[in-house]
Formats: C-alpha cells, structure tokens, sequence
C-alpha cells in the first residue's frame, strides 16, 4: 500500500503533532513515548520540538538531521482527527 504524503504539521499541546496528509485528512500523533529513547529524547526541549518541519517531499517530519518520523509511522499510528460540521464548509 502507497501511504499519503505529509502536506504540513504543527504542534498542538505538549507532545502533540497535527499532521495534515496530501490527501487532506489530519492526524494527531503523541510523541510522548518516543522522549523515552535516545534519538528522541532531545525533543524534550519544548524550542526544538516546536521547530519540526515537513521533509522535502512529504516522507517525514524532521526536528533536525538526526531526529525524524516516517509519514508511514505518523500515518499507521495517528489518530485521525474529525473536523466539526462547520468546519467543512
């Protein structure tokens, strides 16, 4: 299976990224459990982690040249986000 390509992210609350994929629709990824390991656990500085970007090409969200996540992975474990009604229009 062809997974979507990661358009854009932002992060949310603590933790939290919102992933909006090319076929627009939007997941919440908790990166929580990854501070526990020690690729990630540089993330726990709230000024890096808020600087996660989209990879050219819509593969990964990257933080730097070491600390990245797959779209398969944001994809595959992301909870899907529904939009209220209104803001469909």
């Amino acid at each position: 299976m062809i997974y979507p390509k990661i358009a854009s992210v932002s992060t949310t609350t603590p933790y939290n990224l919102l992933v909006t994929f090319n076929n627009q629709q939007k997941r919440k990824y908790n990166v929580s459990p990854l501070l526990k390991k020690d690729m990630f656990s540089p993330l726990k500085n709230p000024v890096l982690f808020n600087s996660v970007q989209v990879e050219q090409g819509g593969y990964a969200v990257v933080w730097n040249d070491c600390i990245d996540i797959s779209e398969y992975e944001l994809w595959k474990n992301g909870e899907v986000v529904i939009l209220p009604i209104s803001n469909l229009k």
